[in-house]
């Protein structure tokens, strides 16, 4: 019987399994709610930090949590290390306030980050060194890190509106932006990954690519994400984007991620067809509408729904349409889990 992480390996790599993989994508948003505390003493208290973390491979033990055992204030690591001012707060994540809006600032002043030294970063790499050896006792480990995606970064470093109309009125200073911010979040995932004794796999999360045209995705930020991902070839690569974006779905194949964890609003049959079994699939129960608001029941529906859609042929891990939602109850959870079991054993019995 092999345990979730390494079901969920095989099918990231596109081969079978003996029951369908569900990962969940979860970070402080739902672990502080989930655990009942406050969420500056989940980013403060280290201890209370791993026991609710290994907790959860207890109370959920047929679950690949990804990335699992994750070292994050909320998204404040990369702005922080750029400057950006944040705003922590006792019942939410941190909030990431702009640096300045000028987008010829940044083509200028830019450089490249140090993880050891800047913003948040070297408290994170730290931790990590300290949590995985301790971890490594236990027999268990940190096997993936993530990164926010050069779009995302840089918005925070100017804001939505400048970096779209910069795609437009400043493409030749954007490119350099974010070729600056690629370079950093490669040294930034490097610096993590160095800090783990079985490193493997890492995670990107930029939504807003998903607010590009075709045109734009493939002329500004392809070859950024493109970098990224051969830059860490040999490990598992996922990318998380739940903006809908249908139409960069074809363009995301080639992108050389692993797994795509996307928006509840595209339908799996439809991301199947249009990718190519090129990608495994991660989701596609929407978070918010029925894994915050709906009973257990509704989330077997429609967890059964989405295998019915993309579990045959393989390449499907069971999941949300992007992560775990603050406010998601645990019955919820387990009703995927139940979804995931019951349809690999029909699927069992047919063969």
């Amino acid at each position: 019987m092999s345990t979730p992480w390494e079901r969920f390996k095989l099918v990231a790599q596109l081969k079978e399994t003996d029951e369908l993989p569900v990962a969940l994508i979860v970070d402080s948003p739902w672990l502080a709610g989930y655990a009942k505390m406050d969420t500056r003493d989940y980013y403060l208290l280290p201890d209370r930090w791993l026991e609710i973390n290994k907790g959860l491979l207890t109370r959920f033990s047929d679950i690949a949590w990804i990335p699992g055992f994750w070292v994050e204030y909320g998204m404040a690591a990369e702005p922080s290390a750029f400057g950006a001012r944040m705003h922590f707060y006792a019942n939410r994540p941190p909030a990431v306030e702009p640096v300045i809006d000028s987008v010829s600032f940044w083509a200028e002043a830019l450089k490249p980050v140090n993880p050891q030294e800047d913003g948040l970063m070297p408290l994170v790499i730290r931790l990590y060194e300290i949590m995985d050896e301790r971890l490594q006792a236990d027999g268990l480990g940190i096997h993936m890190v993530c990164a926010r995606g050069p779009m995302t970064v840089a918005s925070w470093l100017m804001g939505v509106t400048p970096l779209m109309m910069a795609l437009i009125d400043q493409p030749e200073e954007l490119t350099r932006i974010l070729d600056r911010i690629t370079t950093s979040i490669i040294r930034w995932l490097h610096a993590q990954l160095d800090t783990l004794r079985q490193p493997e796999g890492i995670m990107l999360l930029d939504d807003l690519v998903g607010m590009v045209s075709k045109k734009h995705y493939q002329e500004f930020i392809h070859p950024h994400l493109r970098r990224i991902f051969d830059e860490f070839e040999g490990l598992i690569r996922i990318y998380h984007n739940d903006t809908p974006c249908e139409h960069l779905l074809e363009s995301f194949a080639e992108a050389n991620f692993d797994v795509f964890n996307f928006s509840h609003e595209t339908e799996i049959n439809v991301a199947k067809a249009r990718m190519g079994h090129r990608v495994a699939l991660m989701g596609n129960v929407p978070p918010l509408d029925v894994g915050v608001r709906g009973t257990p029941e509704d989330v077997y529906q429609w967890a059964r729904k989405c295998l019915d859609a993309g579990a045959p042929g393989g390449g499907h891990i069971l999941s949300f349409g992007g992560g775990v939602a603050p406010g998601t109850p645990a019955e919820n959870v387990d009703a995927l889990v139940s979804a995931a079991r019951q349809w690999s054993q029909a699927a069992h019995l047919k063969v």
